[in-house]
């Protein structure tokens, strides 16, 4: 079993109602960076990213009559506050453990204070039963559960970074997605095709070919911590491939899913990741066809 502390225990009915608050509170500072950043495609203009002190979202652009400037909002996740610090040297710090309207509230009017006018829409995206921010008086907070799961995400991210080096292809940064809560990687193989689905999001987002892997602490309709993979479009194949390992494919969810608490209880948490993204990937581009060794570039030794 592995003893390494960056893979504790994450059972998500155990801290659901903190995730849910976090999550709506994350939704916020995503849905600024969506409001004032540029567009870039499959909407990689409006992730989040890991650092040195929980997740942020890197430097978004502010321009007005009086000033021309970048900012960036941190969730502190070691001092459990969030951060919102302007190139022109000012900072607000805000409390983490207040409910989601007081938040808002909160978020909203530092902004203002720094100079920084902008307006979102209050309505939680890719929930279900959204409650406007501005009115969500949801506060839960375990300090302790939000560590562990920052801590999983790090040590996730080092394995997907390392599983991304070889590909030479259009392939996104490993970023974090505020509407479906998951850190996450997606290759292309170059090929167009018609998102299956009404809305702009899935336009711009589901408009190429791609294998996608990540993952996600739970949510209600799969309340597991687990790492997924999908190929996108998927065909009739795939949902019959079979791969070694504890992972396997969910007819329900349309994805291979490996869950975390098999990960955490391996003799080693990333080879049994690694294995699993990299026979998933082989897998599913032979299933569709993929030239994939024109996708394999030199990985330079240290």
């Amino acid at each position: 079993m592995n003893s390494n502390l960056s893979w504790p225990e994450l059972d998500y009915n155990e801290w659901s109602e903190t995730l849910e608050t976090l999550h709506m509170k994350m939704q916020i500072a995503g849905k600024i960076k969506l409001a004032l950043n540029p567009f870039l495609n499959q909407w990689w203009n409006v992730a989040l990213y890991i650092n040195t002190s929980g997740i942020g979202t890197g430097v978004i652009p502010y321009k007005d009559d009086s000033k021309d400037i970048i900012f960036e909002i941190n969730f502190d996740f070691v001092n459990h506050h969030v951060c919102v610090r302007s190139s022109d040297t000012r900072t607000k710090i805000i409390p983490l453990e207040n409910s989601v309207a007081e938040f808002y509230s909160e978020l909203m009017k530092a902004l203002n204070e720094l100079g920084i006018s902008v307006t979102i829409s209050t309505l939680p995206c890719e929930v279900p039963n959204p409650v406007h921010c501005n009115e969500d008086e949801r506060k839960a907070h375990d300090r302790d559960y939000i560590e562990r799961w920052w801590k999983v995400m790090i040590s996730s991210q080092k394995v997907f970074e390392k599983f991304r080096s070889g590909f030479c292809g259009k392939s996104s940064p490993i970023h974090f997605f505020w509407g479906s809560f998951d850190l996450s990687g997606t290759r292309f193989n170059g090929g167009r095709c018609t998102p299956p689905m009404p809305g702009i999001i899935m336009k711009y987002a589901e408009n190429e070919e791609n294998f996608a892997f990540g993952f996600w602490p739970g949510n209600k309709n799969y309340p597991i911590a687990a790492y997924y993979s999908y190929m996108y479009p998927s065909n009739e194949k795939i949902p019959g491939l079979k791969i070694n390992g504890p992972g396997f494919y969910s007819k329900e969810l349309g994805e291979f899913i490996l869950n975390y608490e098999d990960v955490r209880k391996s003799d080693n948490a990333e080879e049994t990741i690694t294995e699993f993204l990299n026979e998933t990937y082989n897998k599913t581009t032979e299933a569709k066809g993929w030239d994939v060794k024109s996708f394999e570039g030199p990985v330079p030794e240290k």
